[in-house]
């Protein structure tokens, strides 16, 4: 199982919001130089976990975004059900048609079970846990964003 870039940029975002101590913003542009990723790419993914309820963004001089109470409570598998737009992990219904193989494959029912026992393994993982729960986790360390 692989996940899509996107989702690996929304989950780098809510991991260095997690770590921060609650009631901290950043800038979308520092979130961006943070997780490595392009601004463009980080707006995208932020406006996704603001429609999610996972961060919230605050307006203003000293705004930016931060990561929301169930930013914090939600768990792995379900963030990365709710950023999955991909219906079937093989092309069984493909743009040039669909596989002639569709009505007696026994794979796509399997690969549908995989993808959901990779989700529910990550639904042990809450987001809070992932940087170690601390305020000043080794994330924001490593980043240099608190000593």
């Amino acid at each position: 199982m692989r996940i899509n870039a996107f989702s690996d940029v929304c989950l780098r975002i809510v991991m260095v919001l997690a770590a921060a101590p609650e009631g901290v913003t950043f800038t979308s542009r520092v979130v961006a130089a943070e997780v490595g990723t392009p601004y463009n790419h980080v707006s995208k993914a932020l406006l996704r976990l603001r429609e999610l309820g996972l961060i919230e963004a605050i307006r203003g001089r000293s705004g930016g975004v931060r990561i929301s109470a169930l930013g914090r409570e939600v768990t792995v598998g379900t963030l990365l059900r709710q950023l999955d737009t991909r219906t079937d992990l093989a092309a069984c219904d493909s743009p040039n048609g669909p596989c002639p193989l569709l009505s007696g494959c026994g794979l796509r029912g399997s690969l549908r079970r995989a993808r959901e026992a990779f989700y529910g393994e990550l639904d042990d993982l809450v987001i809070a846990d992932l940087p170690h729960g601390k305020p000043n986790g080794p994330i924001l360390v490593e980043l240099g964003l608190v000593r």
